[in-house]
């Protein structure tokens, strides 16, 4: 597809062509038959009748000699003193001429020199420091600066996209509309005007917003949010008005606005600006090219956000999104498609199986493979191999999870055996308790920014209920830590911060948001948040629905909760405390236990009897690894 190129004119070839037509009028018009004389000679020679044909001007006097001295130069020119200053000067006899003003090419100079110096620094100094501000050049303060990708420019297509079939299927109608409009419109149906791709970070939207243009082969207008929105008042809505003219001109095109939250956040607010505040001036301005623009030319809205409860319902209603495509993390096949997709451009080890991988992997998102598989190749780099073995992979995972490993951080022995019986309270009752995920590894060497050390566990499967009694396994596997503190040293430390953290969490939505307490009832006192997001639970402002009885009842439900998994950790730890001490001194040996060195553990673990209740429950909030 050819775009049309605009010419415009210079303005460094206007500045130069002016100066330069003035230079050559004030050397080529100048008379060249004319000679100049002080005033003080002219009014001698005026007392002498030597001159006539006078005539007077503002500032100059031009004449003829009556006897000129040269016959090619009969004519004169004097620029004029004050007369009575004149006067003054000829009863001393001292020679005297006036000064000629500036013509007319000093004072265009005079004018301009100062002007460039200024647009010099502007381009210099100010410019840059604008742009980097979002302001842009003088003249393009409401430009779009969308980047325009024509078909040679979208080499993406579905399938480098994947993971994410059904939010391909759902697009692939966007692609044969912009590909055959007029089969589309045989029927009187008509394309959506708007499609909005809602996920976690890392899933994929834009890459497949610019799947979606390089399917269909059309422009692609792709610009984020918060490019709309300036300092100036007004700007933002200018902004979109130029965006949608650019599409219109280039239609069939696909416009994609990223991050859609930073401009359509929903109006009304406590905290906003009111009704005149430029966020909801560019707002209403897309919602009226919403309005405005008609599908049949060939134009398709796509955003994408992360964050779909912020957004302002009018923009969300029929009509200007009609659909909204969920984006969601990929389960283990679409890891596995994913992890093919980034292996091709690596030197794999054959003995890898890359669906061993996509086992290991749950939680991850496209962007997290991604990092995956660089993270194996890196460090297949340094030991200088050839190819990348799964042992990479295993390594790379880990520190993807934990972070990097930190053998600077030197703890003394009493804090290494503290963190050694720690670790191995947790994977004790783990291993113990029915329903939880099987211990991977486990190591004393420092992680991360905090860690001290860390156990593993990775599900087998994705999981997406729990029940009540695997819940209550959950919270009694994050509280051994803190349990094998108690029965070894009858200390507690700070380490289980974290652990009584996502316990807590646990807890509270067993009771806030699952209705699993009898004496409470099946009431949701909490909202639940959107599970897609990845966030936890609370972080936006809610008001209590529930009185102060309710809240105290609450509380005492959630501390019930915790100290019976608290309870049954040391229990656990409590009858296989010889096993505790001797596992927690082979890791103090080791450093690290990984799965082999688990098995013989795991198998000398005694398994008390655990009721097992059937409240099924989400597990988005709590699946880890």
């Amino acid at each position: 597809m050819d775009i049309k190129r605009e010419h415009h004119i210079n303005f460094w070839y206007v500045m130069i062509a002016v100066s330069g037509v003035l230079l050559a009028q004030s050397l080529l018009f100048r008379p060249t038959d004319t000679k100049t004389i002080p005033y003080s000679q002219f009014l001698d020679l005026l007392h002498k009748n030597q001159i006539s044909d006078l005539k007077i001007g503002a500032n100059d006097i031009t004449g003829v000699f009556v006897h000129p001295a040269d016959k090619t130069v009969p004519d004169f020119e004097t620029y004029r003193v004050d007369p009575t200053l004149a006067q003054d000067l000829a009863k001393t006899g001292v020679g005297f001429a006036g000064v000629a003003g500036p013509g007319l090419f000093e004072t265009f100079l005079a004018w301009t020199i100062p002007s460039l110096a200024f647009v010099g620094l502007w381009l210099l100094l100010i410019r840059p420091m604008a742009g980097g501000q979002g302001l842009g050049g003088m003249m393009s303060i409401g430009k779009s600066r969308a980047k325009v990708y024509v078909e040679t420019g979208v080499k993406v297509t579905f399938a480098d996209v994947a993971g994410v079939d059904e939010a391909k299927a759902e697009l692939q109608e966007v692609v044969d509309f912009l590909k055959n409009p007029a089969e589309y419109g045989r029927l009187g149906a008509r394309v959506p005007k708007g499609i909005l791709l809602v996920g976690p970070p890392g899933t994929g939207k834009t890459l497949l917003a610019r799947a979606v243009a390089g399917e269909a082969g059309v422009a692609f207008f792709s610009i984020s949010g918060s490019e709309f929105v300036e300092m100036f008042v007004g700007v933002g809505a200018a902004r979109v008005r130029d965006l949608f003219e650019q599409a219109r001109k280039l239609a069939p095109a696909i416009v994609f606005i990223d991050e859609l939250d930073a401009l359509g956040r929903a109006r009304g607010g406590v905290f906003t600006g009111g009704g005149h505040d430029e966020k909801e001036q560019t707002l209403n301005q897309l919602l009226t090219e919403l309005d405005g623009f008609d599908s049949s030319a060939g134009v398709v809205l796509l955003a994408a956000t992360n964050r779909p409860e912020i957004l302002d319902p009018a923009l969300l209603r029929a009509g200007r999104f009609d659909r909204q495509v969920l984006v969601d993390r990929p389960d283990k096949v679409g890891r596995l498609a994913i992890l093919r997709i980034h292996a091709g451009k690596i030197r794999l080890d054959p003995s890898v199986a890359l669906e061993q991988i996509a086992a290991l992997t749950p939680g991850f998102t496209g962007a997290d493979l991604a990092n995956l598989v660089n993270e194996a190749a890196l460090l297949a780099t340094r030991r200088h191999a050839d190819h990348i073995t799964l042992d990479d992979f295993n390594q790379a995972i880990e520190r993807v999870i934990a972070g990097l490993e930190k053998r600077s951080r030197l703890l003394n022995p009493h804090e290494r055996d503290i963190v050694a019986h720690h670790e191995m309270g947790h994977a004790l009752v783990a291993m113990a308790l029915p329903g939880t995920d099987p211990v991977q590894k486990i190591t004393i060497i420092p992680h991360g920014i905090a860690a001290l050390g860390y156990t593993m566990q990775r599900p087998l499967e994705d999981r997406y209920l729990m029940d009540r009694g695997e819940l209550r396994n959950r919270m009694a596997v994050l509280l051994g830590g803190r349990a094998a503190e108690s029965v070894v040293f009858d200390e507690v430390s700070t380490g289980a911060a974290d652990d009584f953290a996502k316990a807590t969490d646990i807890a509270r939505g067993m009771i806030m948001r699952y209705g699993m307490d009898p004496a409470l009832g099946m009431v949701a006192y909490e909202a639940e948040g959107s599970a897609f997001l990845g966030g936890p639970p609370g972080m936006d402002f809610q008001p209590r629905r529930y009185g102060d009885r309710t809240a105290d009842d609450i509380d005492r439900a959630v501390r019930k909760l915790l100290d019976e998994a608290f309870t049954r950790a040391r229990d656990i730890l409590e009858q296989n405390r010889a096993l505790l001490d001797r596992a927690a001194t082979e890791l103090l040996a080791k450093e690290t236990l990984d799965a082999n060195d688990l098995k013989t553990i795991a198998a000398q673990v005694k398994n008390p009897a655990i009721e097992h209740d059937r409240q099924l429950v989400p597990v988005n909030k709590y699946q880890s690894t």
